[in-house]
């Protein structure tokens, strides 16, 4: 598995299959370590520190993606969530639960020349075929997730306005969340003079995971430790978002994951490829509409923004609800620096009174973090992608095909992304209508912030780990 299929977070200039003696691994390896105390039952991957005859096992839960160890030996580390290890679950007794991201279906949708409906009924019918008990879809978590982050952003806003000093946590701007790789480089570069700002909203993966094994699971008659939970991503870095011990709760005295596993578009056209059909021509199966954005007549449905749509929802949403102002039409993001760099701007008699960024790509984040740290940042919300041109250029989606440049490819999936999807209100979206008035009660409601918002942890690297970069 190549690096370069990794976030630039993930990525170090000089891998090896060893940690050399000046990258030792910055995960304590003293005796009451987390890595020290891991089941012998538990796949891991032996990497050598110094002295050469010491050597410590870390599973990929105790990974923190610094780049010291973040190398070719990451094929071992993340076997846990392979194409071979989805399928022997499937026979292992468990339900088998799959969620398909819409970057993915547009991925696939662009390589087979197909729409994302006709992707995502032959994608269920794919799985169903294997034994999978549902196939979701994270257009409906994504909704969730920006209903939280509307209500996040005016609590925010509101606080920050009585605020008479800046206080990090309670000023802005509020930076999102949804991207691992942005929060993976915040937690082990930025530390906590950042963290605070990021949304506490989690991404719509996790909060599909927690819809499924907190709330769902009662619905289907099941326990959460029963539902093996796997999400269709068009990123690796989300594999390693799965993991986070923030996502991990007991029930029973049994630890259960909200997602266990994590395949990208790729490694699912891999199975679609090992399975000898012809997916263009193969069956559709009807959709399961309990976590699916399709509305009665078959019609699927959600925000535009290839990105989850952050900053253009929020902005709508903060128009209405702060300025009484309804905004008809696209909004008129203007490109800065580069198309990777662009904002949008609200005024009032003649006075800008929101401004909102898009910022993809870490050229452009550290320009942005710069002037936050500063406290010279002149935007009120920043939709934030590690990979530029967002997670529509993924690294786990399809490459380009031969002859095909990746500029050409970013564009037909621009065009691909809601080519027959509608475009929503997540308010209006009954399935989180639903999850509201079963489950959470309202946005911002403890329930809401105990499942649906999550925490930062600044990593101190150690001295060693530090000096690789000198």
């Amino acid at each position: 598995m190549s690096s370069s299929r990794f976030s630039p977070a993930l990525q170090a200039s000089d891998l090896n299959d060893f940690i050399a003696p000046s990258q030792d691994c910055i995960v304590s390896l003293n005796k009451n370590s987390a890595a020290s105390r891991l089941p012998i039952k538990q796949k891991q991957v032996v990497v050598t520190t110094k002295p050469p005859e010491e050597s410590v096992k870390i599973s990929l839960k105790d990974c923190l993606a610094c780049s010291g160890c973040i190398t070719s030996a990451e094929t071992v580390m993340l076997e846990k969530q392979s194409l071979d290890d989805f399928v022997t679950r499937i026979n292992s007794g468990k339900t088998v639960i799959v969620s398909v991201s819409p970057q993915s279906r547009a991925s696939l949708a662009a390589f087979f020349g197909l729409s994302q409906s006709q992707v995502f009924r032959k994608l269920t019918a794919l799985f169903k075929s294997m034994g999978v008990k549902a196939v979701y879809d994270t257009s409906s978590s994504r909704d969730v997730a920006l209903i939280e982050a509307c209500n996040e952003f005016i609590s925010r806003y509101k606080l920050s306005q009585l605020s008479s000093e800046k206080e990090v946590g309670t000023s802005l701007p509020v930076l999102s969340s949804a991207c691992p790789g942005w929060i993976c480089y915040a937690e082990k570069t930025l530390g906590s003079y950042i963290l605070p700002y990021i949304s506490s909203v989690k991404s719509p993966q996790q909060v599909i995971g927690a819809a499924i094994k907190h709330h769902m699971v009662e619905k289907l008659g099941l326990k959460p430790y029963d539902v093996y939970h796997v999400t269709v991503m068009p990123c690796y870095d989300k594999k390693l978002e799965a993991v986070r011990g923030d996502f991990v709760f007991s029930v029973e005295e049994k630890e259960v994951t909200e997602v266990d596993s994590v395949l990208t578009t790729g490694e699912v056209l891999d199975l679609i490829q090992s399975k000898s059909v012809d997916f263009k021509t193969m069956e559709e199966s009807p959709l399961d509409r309990l976590l699916t954005n399709v509305d009665d007549d078959g019609h699927l449905y959600g925000v535009s923004g290839g990105s989850g749509g952050y900053a253009e929802t929020i902005f709508r949403y903060a128009a209405r609800a702060l300025f009484n102002r309804e905004i008809e039409g696209p909004l008129d993001f203007k490109i800065l620096r580069n198309s990777d760099f662009r904002e949008v701007t609200l005024e009032v008699e003649g006075r800008p009174v929101l401004k909102f960024a898009l910022c993809y790509g870490f050229r452009n984040l550290q320009n942005i973090v710069r002037k936050v740290k500063m406290g010279k940042c002149e935007y009120q919300f920043i939709e934030v992608m590690a990979c530029p041109s967002g997670c529509l250029n993924g690294g786990g989606q399809i490459k380009p095909a031969k002859g095909q440049s990746p500029k050409d490819l970013i564009k037909l999936l621009e065009d691909v992304y809601m080519q027959d999807v509608s475009i929503s209100n997540p308010f209006d979206n009954p399935i989180a209508k639903t999850l509201y008035e079963d489950w959470l009660v309202e946005p911002g409601s403890d329930g809401a912030k105990r499942y649906l918002h999550t925490q930062y942890h600044p990593v101190v690297k150690s001295v060693t780990s530090q000096l690789q970069n000198w």
